[in-house]
């Protein structure tokens, strides 16, 4: 599954089913899921938390795509870091 993250936090990714979700602040993904009519990004059976399945119109919109994309990114810098396992 590709994903993006930052700091061992996820925020975006390519469902398996193909679409793409994106992870944003609560406030945030309301509005989105409101103006898009988007729905919660639903991965393996599982509601994903925080992610919000970004629908095709806006995937063309790379403008409006590129703004929320870096909401994403800015939010997912004031998530606390997790641990590497790497050495």
């Amino acid at each position: 599954m590709p994903y993006t993250s930052m700091n061992g936090n996820m925020y975006s990714f390519v469902a398996k089913e193909g679409y793409v979700a994106i992870r944003l602040p609560e406030e945030e993904k309301q509005a989105f899921m409101d103006t898009y009519n988007a729905g919660p990004a639903i991965s393996y059976g599982a509601t994903m938390q925080g992610y919000v399945h970004v629908p095709e119109d806006v995937l063309k919109n790379t403008k409006e795509l590129a703004a929320y994309m870096n909401k994403s990114h800015e939010f997912a810098k004031t998530l606390k870091p997790k641990p590497t396992k790497k050495k």
